[in-house]
């Protein structure tokens, strides 16, 4: 009878260390990064071909807003940019011949010059020739005075066709990062605003296992350390994945009712996260569990 009661004491304590052991030092849910992608214009939503799941590379197009308008006044500024860029081209052709000009007439000068010397000329020939030549310089001047004008037309014509390609471009809503569209907020078809969320995307290639821990298990884990994360696996039991422990909290905070650590329930607790690769197992609010 003692043989029998010593043996079930002894499985009774193999079942408890064996308990323990399995026991996890932390529990928790799972975080993944999200974003809204909002509109950035206004207007009518063209092209929307994601749909919920769809995995999306950084820059990838999720939606286009109709650019009609944009497109057209673009093309309209177009056209005046040429006009300018014309008139600017005919102030030079006409610079180039009012300085054709003054080059000859410096030619008769020099050569009038030289007559003057054996009185073969008179000073009003040498004085008409010079006065037409500071005539030419001024009409130089003066074109020039008009190029800048024209130039400076040109310029703030070239502004505006900045703003537009601008918003031309802010017309086509891209992907700001890795992820997987988890919601959709709109539809091809719908009037969309500045600011209106269009769709919701969540990072999941690496998702993070907030968990809590007491002051007395902060001794077990550090930034950086190598640990263990498991999830439930049905009747298999656990399925575990590597983790990284990442951040943890330098100020003590009260423990969230919803959490339940190794030991009983302490009043302050240290919030601890952990970077896990993800292989598309593991969503975002799913319980874990961390082994240190």
């Amino acid at each position: 009878m003692k043989t029998r009661l010593l043996l079930i004491s002894l499985l009774a304590i193999a079942a408890g260390c064996s308990n323990n052991k399995n026991e996890a030092d932390a529990y928790g849910n799972f975080e993944a990064t999200e974003v809204i992608i909002s509109s950035e214009t206004s207007g009518k939503i063209v092209q929307f071909n994601p749909a919920e799941g769809t995995m999306l590379e950084k820059g990838d197009l999720i939606a286009v807003v109709d650019t009609t308008i944009p497109v057209l006044q673009t093309a309209e500024i177009n056209a005046s940019m040429k006009s300018v860029r014309t008139r600017i081209s005919s102030v030079n052709a006409q610079n180039e011949i009012f300085r054709q000009q003054i080059e000859n007439l410096n030619v008769n000068i020099k050569r009038i010059s030289n007559m003057l010397k054996d009185e073969a000329a008179t000073q009003k020939q040498y004085d008409d020739l010079t006065g037409q030549v500071a005539v030419l310089q001024k009409q130089i001047t003066a074109n020039n005075t008009q190029k800048e004008s024209v130039t400076a037309e040109l310029a703030v014509l070239e502004s505006k066709k900045a703003t537009l390609n601008e918003q031309i471009r802010r017309s086509c809503v891209r992907s700001p990062l890795n992820g997987t569209i988890i919601e959709k907020y709109s539809e091809a078809g719908e009037i969309t605003t500045t600011g209106k969320p269009i769709v919701k995307i969540a990072d999941l290639s690496v998702i993070t296992l907030k968990v809590y821990v007491s002051g007395g298990q902060l001794g077990k884990v550090k930034t950086g350390q190598a640990c263990k994360v498991r999830i439930d696996d049905g009747e298999k039991g656990y399925r575990e994945f590597d983790g990284t422990i990442r951040y943890i909290s330098e100020k003590a905070e009260f423990t969230p009712k919803v959490i339940q650590t190794k030991e009983e329930r302490v009043t302050m607790v240290y919030a601890v996260e952990i970077a896990v690769p993800n292989d598309g197992a593991l969503k975002s609010g799913m319980p874990g569990e961390a082994i240190f």
